[in-house]
This record gives C-alpha cells, structure tokens and sequence, in this order.
C-alpha cells in the first residue's frame, strides 16, 4: 500500500516540478535519447525540467511482476471477449480489431528513463527513440494480436503517432511480427488527436470485434479532453463495455488523465498547480462527506 501511495504521489509531483513525456506536444528535432546518468554534481536550471517524479511510475512498468501480471490479464479478457464476438453468427461485415500502438502493444518505457536521466522532456529524443525502431512488445500483445489475426480478423493500429513516424513504427511493428503490419493497416494522426473519426471510417467496413488502448480516449471521443468528473461518468455509462469490447491497458506514465486535472489548461504555474492537485486530493477528512 505505502509503495502504491509513493508511485501516485510520485505522479502528482510531475505537474509541480515540469512537464510529463506527453504525446501531444509539437514534433522535435533535438538530440538523440541518451541513457546514462547526469553528473551527481550538476544543477538544473529553469529550462531543464526535473523528470524524477517519473521514477517510480516508470520502474513499476519496467520492474514489476504486478504490471506484466495486469497485461497478460487484459489480454486473458481480449480472448475470452473475441470468442464471444465470433460465436455471433449475425454479423455481416468482415471482423477487425483496432487498436493503440504506445503502451498497449509497444513498451516505450526506455524512452521515459531516458527523460529522467537526462532531465530532458517529450518531444526532445522522442523521434529519434521511434526511428530506433527498438521498443519491445507489451506482455501479451503480440500473442493476442496473431491469435486475432489468425482467426481472420484485420487488425489496424490507430495511433497518434505522427505520419513522418510511419516508415520506423512499421519496421518497429515489422521486427517484432506484429500481424497486419503494413500502410493499409497503420492509420495515423494526420489533423485532430481524437481517434473517433479515423475509427468511424473503419466501422464503415468492418465489424469492430474489440479496442485495445492504454486511453480512454482509445475508445470513445466522450473521453477525449474533458475533466475528470465527466471522464468518470463516461465510464459509468460504458461499464459494460469495459472487458467485453473495450481492453484497457495500464500506464502510469502518461495520460490524458493527467491534463484532465487543469481542465485542459497548459499556462498554469507551478504555485496554481500545486494548489490544484493539493485541492483535488482526498484525505481522511474528506471521507464520509466530512
């Protein structure tokens, strides 16, 4: 429990200290990612952000039993809800599965060490991390998606990577043999971050059997940047949803949950932050309605 207390708390301190690795922000052309350690002696300054709030959450997806355990579970209810879609004999369009690239079926935990060891900040190295081509396969993944694949399924990975990406994420993908892995089947972001369009223009064609993301956002644009309260309700209302045709992956890393907490906002300083977060904590005195 106190670890887990740690790993939120740790989570927290990320909007009070600097910017996350978050995807959302513009292209980079910086250095590559490096992989070792600042000088114990060095001092940063107010241009470099402090990334050790990422320690923990990145260290719970890289070392734990728990996280990996979380994964081959989701995976577990990936197959049990596929063979129930397949059982349904009144579906007359052909069947596909869509899904989410980072954190749902590549593992990009390196390249967030890498932004805590080098003090740096997404989208510094974060092109250069995806032409490396190197990221492993989330535990499961690869297995789920060749078992769908191999029940007929066309599987198509809608990302948010951007399209310069596409030749490394294919050879990514490629190396590791991901099924389907090729330009009719990587959709990406090309205008507008929010999913739902590019996923309507599959449902045109396809029977959606399952979506598999790590956001929300990868399955209903009801998620994509609201507040924490209306992404709570969201949930409520797809609670049926949840393991039977929506697979949620776990990622401590990163969200949009995290730019929910500043209803969307991107100009606060760090005293209105940590007001924020201070206020949005709830205590032992704010049990029970008191």
């Amino acid at each position: 429990m106190r670890s887990t207390l740690y790993v939120l708390f740790a989570l927290g301190t990320a909007l009070l200290v600097g910017p996350s690795c978050r995807r959302e922000q513009p292209a980079s052309s910086s250095p590559p990612v490096v992989d070792t350690l600042a000088p114990a002696d060095s001092v940063l300054t107010d241009a470099q952000p402090d990334n050790t709030y990422l320690l923990m959450a990145t260290l719970y997806t890289q070392q734990s039993a728990e996280y990996r355990a979380l994964c081959l579970q989701s995976f577990r209810m990936a197959r049990e809800a596929l063979l129930r879609d397949l059982a349904d004999r009144s579906v007359n369009k052909p069947r596909a599965l869509i899904t989410d690239i980072d954190e749902s079926v590549l593992d990009n935990s390196p390249f967030q060490a890498a932004c805590i060891l080098n003090n740096t900040d997404y989208p510094v190295g974060w092109d250069e991390w995806c032409t490396l081509a190197s990221a492993r396969p989330v535990p499961g993944a690869l297995e789920f998606l060749k078992l769908a694949s191999g029940y007929g399924l066309d599987i198509f990975y809608v990302t948010n990577r951007k399209d310069h990406l596409r030749a490394p994420t294919l050879k990514n993908l490629q190396s590791l043999g991901f099924p389907d892995a090729d330009d009719e089947h990587l959709v990406m972001r090309t205008g507008s971050s929010d999913k739902e369009e590019r996923r309507q223009a599959l449902r045109e064609r396809f029977h959606i059997s399952l979506l598999i993301g790590d956001n929300l956002g990868d399955f209903s644009s009801a998620f994509h940047h609201t507040d924490p309260e209306t992404r709570a309700r969201a949930v409520d209302e797809e609670a049926t949803n949840f393991g039977t045709r929506f697979i949620v992956l776990p990622n401590a890393m990163y969200g949009d949950w995290e730019s929910a907490l500043y209803r969307g906002r991107d100009d606060l300083d760090d005293r209105t932050r940590l007001l924020i977060l201070q206020d949005m904590l709830v205590g032992p005195e704010r049990l029970n309605g008191h």
